[in-house]
């Protein structure tokens, strides 16, 4: 099965790499293709973009890629002047600079600010885009990075502040820190200075979980005494999607609190909310909403519902703020925004009014950490033909009406006059009704219309309508665009998801092609001129797509994707997956995997013709190996077919890089369609 392609380093594996990158730059890179790199790369480093910035202490934060810097720039401005693009905007940390003083590729994944200092940081570094990060304590009021600060080494991690001169550091930096996902499992009280494998252990999580956390409330959050007891979160991820949270108690042990182990949560010093995933305790997709005494001997007492979901109806998105729980309900996919008065002895939701026009809402902290901030929300709308727009929602008085504050609004990327956007269904195999988006180009034939299909359909994911640039030049040239909510995925509550894991994995990929007939029997289009794309585990639903039915469409893109399913597990990240897909150490699973492996049903030219197969991949994709991709390819190639293979030398499993880069995967995807689904 050609597992030589599985070692990197394999002589064969980077002569086989090389010969196929030359055949797809040789297929694609032409001048239609350089046009839309130049193109899509303009719009990533546009000057008059929408900003929505966070704010640390007295500050304003951005982070802008641009022309003279593809690798961008953290830049802050005063708190009180607007955060237009034609502000003065100071340069805080410049990455293009750092990368070169370093000569190693570094990729901006955000940062942890600490309660304590605003302006004091730990940048998040990945290698490359990977899932290797690195946690460099920077000091944004001084613009320098700390000397003898927090610099850890390059693993999985992630970290929380225990004081403002600790951190709870998680890092896969040994096999003893690490899950046999590969995931880090033990937090430890870090110090600046010493080695993390020297620092005392504050947690751990099993070897077979998933992953551990930690996370603090400082009595500074509820204006507090700084000598009270802070609260100590600590999760564990036993499985995807299956966490326990515990705290530390009033005797210093750590104990778990009384929520299902199939539910999202989230606490503050007063209240947990939670949303329950199976009917454990309440219906699926119930939103909760529970008193907390973090050192009482009942931590969690008088649950009440907030939300019961109806057919159709699931919760999006939840937090809680200090005296606030905000939520957004998506009712077939039209996006509903509630919040609940926490200082009420009975408190109950109130919606929130929305614009008509926004397809998709969601929200963030407007503060980078609420500890020292005001209840603020920045909320931000938009639609597939409506430019993202950002709102202020100030929670802070009790009294105050309660309001989006319009704050901005994304230039237009492209012309969408004439344009439309639809909600449709579809009828499933066994009868469900499943929805989608379609998204027209101004001018197409009946029948003739190219379309290019996204989906994901796994792990409780759930996609929402955007605005693209890069969509819209589809559009621009005359294609369509639908995005399918197939179950798998969460857009209809938890059981969307959980009815299509394990052996129900066919309902997803039942879903899919069903959208793409719908298309055909509505008259948009044939299937000829149906293209299908997605990621990870959506690249696993485009390559069954091909060999499942692959006189359903006319051309498959698949990108980063699951392949084979008989070996996904003996890569670390992917023993976190089989609670999704299964065990194949099981004979049971691996044989309802074997029925749809695309790598194991890839059938001979003699007996079969594929549509035309892109198949892209990233050579520090750490997450899904980049030998499913290359085995995908080299088996339809021993099969008598000729897909094109295109695997780029960084930008891990997200496909991160500078601008030119990451314009240059979405160019060639596009250079491929053109060639197939939208060649006359």
């Amino acid at each position: 099965m050609n597992l030589f392609l599985e070692t990197d380093d394999d002589q064969n594996t980077i002569a086989f790499v090389t010969e196929q990158n030359s055949k797809s730059d040789r297929q694609f890179r032409t001048p239609e293709f350089d046009k839309d790199r130049d193109a899509l790369k303009a719009m990533i480093e546009r000057e008059d973009r929408l900003i929505v910035p966070v704010r640390r202490g007295k500050w304003l934060f951005d982070f802008h890629r641009s022309k003279d810097n593809p690798l961008g720039l953290w830049r802050r401005l005063p708190a009180d002047v607007e955060p237009r693009h034609d502000a003065a905007w100071e340069t805080v940390f410049d990455f293009d600079a750092f990368c070169l003083k370093e000569g190693k590729r570094w990729i901006y994944s955000g940062a942890i600010t600490s309660p304590y200092e605003p302006t004091r940081v730990l940048l998040i570094l990945s290698d490359g885009g990977s899932d290797q990060l690195r946690l460099l304590e920077f000091d944004t009021e001084t613009r320098t990075i700390v000397e003898g600060g927090f610099d850890t080494p390059t693993a999985r991690a992630h970290a929380a502040w225990l004081s403002p001169d600790e951190i709870a550091y998680f890092g896969s930096v040994d096999e003893f820190s690490a899950t046999h996902s590969g995931w880090p499992r033990v937090g430890r009280i870090l110090k600046r200075g010493v080695d993390p494998k020297d620092a005392p252990i504050l947690f751990e999580a099993g070897k077979d979980d998933v992953y551990g956390a930690a996370s603090v409330i400082d009595p500074l959050f509820w204006g507090g005494k700084p000598d009270e007891a802070k609260i100590e979160f600590f999760t564990v991820g036993h499985e995807i999607g299956k966490a326990s949270v515990h705290i530390r108690n009033a005797s210093g042990d750590i104990v778990r609190l009384d929520l299902p182990v199939e539910s999202d949560s989230d606490l503050n010093h007063t209240h947990a909310i939670w949303r329950a995933k199976t009917n454990e305790r309440y219906p699926t997709g119930t939103l909760i909403l529970q008193d907390f005494h973090p050192f009482g001997a009942e931590p969690l007492t008088n649950p009440r519902v907030l939300f019961s979901p109806k057919d159709g109806q699931s919760v999006s998105q939840f937090t809680l703020l200090k005296t606030w729980a905000v939520f957004i309900v998506v009712d077939r996919m039209v996006p509903k925004f509630y919040l609940v008065d926490l200082t009420k002895p009975d408190p109950k939701p109130e919606e929130l009014p929305l614009p008509e026009e926004l397809q998709t809402v969601g929200f963030r902290m407007f503060d980078a950490n609420l500890t020292l901030g005001e209840e603020i929300l920045t909320v931000i709308g938009q639609g597939f033909l409506l430019p993202a727009s950002s709102f202020r929602l100030d929670l802070t008085d009790h009294n105050a009406k309660r309001e989006l504050v319009p704050t901005g609004t994304s230039p237009a990327y492209f012309d969408a006059e004439g344009m439309t956007s639809e909600l449709l269904e579809a009828i499933s195999e066994d009868g469900t009704r499943v929805p989608y988006h379609i998204t027209l180009p101004r001018n197409w034939t009946k029948g003739e219309l190219p379309v290019l299909m996204y989906g994901y359909g796994g792990f409780g994911v759930s996609l929402s309508p955007v605005y693209s640039g890069a969509y819209g030049m589809l559009l621009e040239q005359g294609g369509a665009f639908v995005q399918a909510y197939i179950r798998g995925g969460g857009e209809l509550g938890p059981d969307w998801h959980t009815v299509a894991k394990g052996k129900g994995r066919h309902k997803a990929f039942e879903d899919f092609v069903a959208v793409a007939r719908d298309l055909v029997k509505r008259g948009y289009t044939k299937p000829s001129r149906i293209a299908c794309n997605g990621g990870s585990n959506g690249g696993l639903l485009t390559a069954v797509m091909a060999t499942r039915y692959p006189n359903d469409f006319g051309a498959m893109w698949t990108s980063v994707p699951v392949i084979d399913m008989s070996r996904f597990h003996i890569f670390p990240a992917g023993r976190a997956w089989m609670d999704e897909y299964g065990n194949p150490d099981v004979a049971d699973d691996l044989n309802a995997m074997l029925t749809y492996s695309p790598l194991h049903q890839v059938k001979p030219k003699s007996e079969i013709t594929y549509p035309p197969i892109y198949i892209e991949s990233s050579t520090n994709d750490d997450r899904v190996h980049p030998s499913h991709a290359r085995r995908f390819a080299k088996r339809l190639i021993d099969a008598g077919h000729e897909p094109f293979f295109r695997e780029y030398g960084s930008g891990g499993h997200g496909g991160a890089g500078d601008t030119t880069e990451m314009a240059e995967r979405r160019a060639m995807g596009y250079s491929f369609l053109r060639q197939t689904i939208m060649r006359d």
